[in-house]
């Protein structure tokens, strides 16, 4: 007969920990192997020494004595939160409630306190360093150990007789431990060499990855968490990094993409004609760009396609035309109402571009051409508040307008005049007019190439560009770009003044109002006039000047006599500050400083040195 019994220690009725399951079992003795158990010779409800039968209690593979101590002795088993033989950091937390066990863990962790405060030194490649826990937020969560200790995994015989050490919680701030780490990391480290494919002209330059030799934050933590209570130096490891595109995988997109993309031009078909992509431009518009992994992709820049085909596209495509404004009986008007334009659709071009120029043969895309709105339109200039002039500045020039200097003059003002710059809009003289040639109307005159004047096409448009800036400058407008020339000249304001050169010398003011911007120019025989009309928004705007320093003499330079050369009188270099001081509503509102250093132009003598 089998009987099953259940003992439960003495507990409240809410008490959900598990009992003791205790089984009989009734174990034959004497009786062999095939013979069947004998019923006792008293009936079925004694037993006697006859019977020769021993009853064994078995509790899980314990012995009844140890049966006995479970049963009896349950609370003892189960007192407290914490299993009973539970120690951290060698200390007995067992047997007690969470409050308890965080207490006699808080009072071992003062007793340590010396030990835990005391500066950590770390090991990072062949440095060493001492930090201090507290600075990166090292210690040991009580609360979260003593939750930790009281989920250890207990069994019930192992609560009575057995043992257990919990290991300590202890957090760390990462970003503070790293930020620790690059201190004593220092020049050891090694920065990612991302994957590149550049090009020189047409010939496409590989750029291999290299990995970088780092911090890892997490391998960091792990190392200094299980390093710190041992109060010994702790070695914090250095990884390797790679770029997510290989060596191998940099030479096989030259080899697929780079090299034959450039191997033939690639037709654009449009319902108006075709236009041929030179290699050329191809290259220049090929741009392979890795991101933070190291990840090398490619695409084409639709952007950098239409400025290298220049005027290519004018066969196929019909810019539009903003509207345009004049000046007439002082007052702005409207003299150009503007057109519409078409242009190619590069919605998708830069994607059907990019899958024919791996090809050998078949490299047509076909483009659509789509409407093009003006952005500035008269119904949008009524919105602008372009209603009186807030600035005017003139230069002067000598020569006439006939002089080929003049006559660039006259061309760059003529190409700017009437533009509207909208608010929140940069303007650039380069973009606006792109480049000045013979084909636009400009002639050669003297330009300063190499610190010397020399013969070159557009000399003189520095002029304008002197007064445009200061006619913007005067306005109260944003200086984004200029650059005054080597040489001062005294037809130009000191320092208040700037040249330009195609492509790489540019102007560039932006609209920082709310208001549109007409820039209208007006010329004589001998000067030119750039005034900015708009809302008037400022009291004044004034230029205060610091005194010319550093002076410098100039030297006498002899050259070779012929059409190229040019002779010049010299001019004293110097440095100089110019304030612009801006009032509004009475006061100062603004006070910018524009610096410059002038080098003292030689003086150019055509001809052999007689001393010589």
């Amino acid at each position: 007969m089998t009987l099953t019994l259940y003992g439960e220690p003495p507990s409240p009725a809410a008490d959900d920990r598990p009992t003791v399951q205790v089984t009989a079992v009734n174990w034959p003795v004497g009786d062999g192997p095939a013979g069947p158990p004998k019923p006792p010779a008293g009936g079925p409800g004694g037993g006697t020494s006859s019977a020769r039968r021993r009853r064994l209690l078995v509790v899980g593979g314990v012995t009844t004595a140890v049966l006995a101590a479970a049963v009896g002795t349950g609370v003892y088993a189960y007192r407290g939160d914490v299993p009973r033989g539970t120690t951290v950091l060698g200390t007995e937390v067992g047997g007690r409630s969470k409050t308890e066990a965080a207490g006699e863990l808080r009072a071992e962790l003062d007793r340590r306190s010396g030990t835990l405060n005391s500066p950590l030194r770390v090991v990072v490649g062949e440095n060493t360093a001492d930090i201090d826990p507290a600075d990166v937020g090292l210690t040991v969560d009580v609360d979260a150990t003593v939750a930790a200790a009281a989920d250890a995994d207990a069994p019930a015989v192992s609560r009575l007789v057995g043992s257990r050490s919990v290991e300590p919680v202890v957090t760390v701030d990462p970003d503070r431990l790293d930020a620790a780490l690059k201190k004593v990391l220092g020049k050891q480290g090694r920065k990612m060499t991302m994957p590149a494919i550049s090009w020189k002209g047409t010939t496409p330059r590989p750029r291999h990855p290299e990995p970088s030799l780092t911090l890892d934050k997490q391998r960091s933590v792990e190392a200094v968490r299980a390093g710190w209570l041992a109060g010994q130096p702790v070695t914090v490891p250095l990884v390797e990094k790679h770029p997510a595109t290989t060596a191998e995988e940099v030479d096989q997109m030259v080899d697929q993409l780079a090299r034959p993309a450039v191997a033939k031009p690639v037709t654009l078909r449009t319902d108006e004609g075709s236009v041929r992509i030179p290699p050329a431009a191809i290259a220049k518009s090929l741009r392979f760009t890795s991101d933070k992994a190291g990840k090398l992709t490619a695409k084409v820049d639709v952007k950098r396609l239409r400025n290298a085909m220049g005027g290519k596209l004018a066969s196929v495509e019909v810019s539009p035309r903003n509207a345009r404004m004049a000046v007439t009986a002082n007052k702005p008007k409207v003299v150009d109402r503007g057109r519409p334009g078409q242009q190619l659709d590069t919605g998708t071009l830069g994607k059907d571009l990019l899958a024919v120029l791996p090809k050998a043969d078949g490299r047509t895309v076909s483009v659509d051409l789509k409407p093009v709105q003006p952005e500035v339109t008269p119904e949008k200039i009524a919105e602008l508040g372009i209603k009186e002039k807030v600035s005017t500045f003139t230069t002067n020039f000598t020569g006439g307008l006939g002089s080929p200097r003049s006559k660039n003059i006259v061309q760059i003002a003529k190409d700017v005049d009437g533009t509207v710059v909208l608010p929140g809009e940069t303007f650039s003289l380069n973009g606006h007019t792109g480049e000045r040639s013979y084909a636009q109307g400009y002639h050669d005159a003297p330009v300063i190439m190499d610190g010397k004047l020399v013969p070159g096409v557009g000399g003189g448009t520095s002029q304008f560009t002197t007064t445009l800036f200061n006619a913007t400058y005067y306005a109260g407008l944003e200086d984004v770009e200029h650059k005054p020339h080597s040489y001062w000249f005294s037809r130009y304001p000191a320092v208040i003044e700037s040249t330009i050169f195609w492509p790489h010398l540019d102007f560039k003011f932006r609209n920082n109002t709310k208001y549109g911007v007409l820039i209208d120019t007006s010329y004589t025989g001998n000067s030119i006039t750039v005034s900015i009309w708009s809302t008037k928004i400022y009291d004044s705007v004034k230029t205060e000047y610091g005194p010319r320093r550093d002076i410098t003499k100039p030297k006498t330079v002899y050259l070779e006599p012929g059409p190229s050369c040019i002779p010049a009188n010299g001019i004293d270099g110097f440095a100089q500050d110019a304030f612009r001081v801006i009032k509004k509503d009475g006061k100062v509102v603004k006070r910018e400083k524009f610096s410059w250093r002038y080098d003292a132009e030689p003086r150019f003598i055509c001809g052999r040195n007689p001393n010589s």
